[in-house]
């Protein structure tokens, strides 16, 4: 089993979040569905622009942790390496 550190945008350098999670399509489509009613619901963040495959849950929160941790440039960085257009990369999944 996989076990994935996300994030997901409301828009090209808009508002981010950063999460973990062991099925990364059934959680982004949760965002996008506004399933949960805190942070990402209220700034819509839905657009998956950047994920990472960790071989066990405890190595996804983790690293989750150390993103959060990030200052906002280099969250953008980050994406702008792995994903330069900011594409939705749910669709990777589907």
């Amino acid at each position: 089993m996989d076990f994935f550190t996300y994030i997901v945008a409301s828009q090209r350098n808009g508002t981010l979040y950063t999460g973990s999670t062991d099925a990364v399509l059934v959680r982004t489509r949760q965002h996008q569905n506004k399933r949960f009613g805190g942070f990402t619901s209220r700034y819509g963040c839905s657009i998956l622009v950047c994920y990472e495959r960790h071989p066990t849950r405890h190595a996804a929160f983790v690293r989750e942790r150390q993103i959060k941790k990030w200052n906002r440039v280099w969250k953008l960085e980050l994406i702008e390496r792995t994903n330069p257009g900011w594409r939705d990369l749910f669709e990777d999944f589907t």
